[in-house]
């Protein structure tokens, strides 16, 4: 079975088709670049603000189905060039890291709430057929800065999708949790501590977040791409880990016997993380591995709410990373060793030591 023959995804969907990554030259960027370069997919558009990282892109992959744009998603001009003649964009573009968001909300909302409205209006405009918003579990029930940034981007792709023909331009979301390896996640950081010798700084053993690989990221963007309806969130489901088993089974791997240190939480950590709140929970549709989500599409007519009375609420509880499956240290060491990125690092630190 081929990457592009997985369960949920035509193998034509996207053939002879051009679809724009916005964001592009990040880590979810190249694995859809390793997924469709050797398919019949027209062209695909990388959109960032980085001329370092599209240089280096450029240069490894020498593929003529990649074109690259300078552009920023806060800047509405720099989108409408590249937007002409395209089928689907995957809108990944965002800032991410908690910490600095913490520090900086106006530039999370700069990026994640006006860019994403910039980049939903542009392709409204371009006739784009379908748009996809990637989110975070910290979107749910938010607690810091980029969680809220991107609640609110959540609600822009929402409200947006009201006012926009479907089969023109169907808009939809997806939110997941961390993904392994990804850059500037714990994975690398717990990685490189452990070749310098260094202890590995934990912020709390207890603390869990989601676990999925990048593959299964994209997965759940083409399967969202494939099933959603307009204003849908599509969820998949994932299982979790300790921060602590995490950092053990890394060294159980890497054979390493460094110490660990508890550090304490970040700025706007929590202690697990919400794929569904309650109250998403209460509607959301169980496809199996995926959960989608519909939007309230109810209009501003409030009135007849208080006089003919609403739909009763049912209560649900939330799916987070507590009550997902756990995975024990063996399970968290049999899903890293699928990672590519964990088997170089493996064989890297294994050559280096003999």
């Amino acid at each position: 079975m081929t990457k592009m023959d997985e369960p949920g995804i035509s193998p034509t969907m996207f053939k002879d088709k051009t679809i724009l990554i916005t964001g592009g030259t990040g880590s979810f960027g190249n694995v859809v670049l390793e997924r469709f370069l050797n398919t019949d997919i027209k062209e695909i558009r990388i959109f960032s603000r980085d001329e370092k990282k599209q240089n280096d892109m450029r240069t490894f992959y020498q593929n003529d189905k990649i074109k690259f744009f300078i552009g920023d998603v806060r800047d509405f001009n720099s989108l409408t060039n590249v937007m002409q003649n395209v089928d689907f964009i995957f809108h990944a573009a965002a800032l991410k890291q908690v910490p600095s968001c913490e520090f900086f909300p106006l530039e999370a909302v700069k990026t994640n709430v006006f860019g994403t409205d910039n980049v939903l209006t542009a392709a409204i405009h371009a006739d784009v057929k379908k748009v996809i918003c990637l989110s975070t579990d910290k979107a749910a029930y938010p607690v810091n800065a980029m969680g809220i940034s991107k609640a609110m981007m959540e609600k822009t792709f929402i409200a947006k999708s009201r006012f926009v023909d479907p089969t023109k331009t169907l808009i939809c979301g997806t939110r997941y949790g961390n993904v392994m390896a990804s850059r500037g996640s714990v994975i690398p950081l717990f990685i490189e501590q452990i070749k310098a010798g260094k202890p590995l700084t934990i912020t709390d053993p207890k603390m869990t977040r989601f676990i999925m690989s990048l593959e299964e990221a994209v997965n759940l963007v083409l399967y969202a791409f494939e099933h959603a309806v307009n204003g849908d969130i599509m969820v998949q489901k994932a299982p979790a880990s300790y921060i602590g088993d995490l950092a053990q089974a890394l060294k159980e791997l890497f054979e390493a016997d460094n110490e660990i240190e508890v550090i304490g939480t970040r700025h706007g950590e929590k202690m697990y993380e919400v794929l569904l709140t309650k109250e998403e929970a209460a509607k959301a549709i169980d496809l199996g591995n995926f959960y989608r989500v519909p939007a309230d599409n109810r209009d501003l007519n409030y009135r007849k709410y208080f006089e003919e009375g609403s739909p009763k609420i049912t209560l649900t509880d939330e799916y987070n990373s507590n009550n997902t499956k756990i995975l024990s240290v063996k399970e968290i060491k049999e899903k890293l060793l699928t990672l590519q990125y964990i088997q170089d690092e493996l064989r890297s630190w294994k050559g280096g030591k003999k």
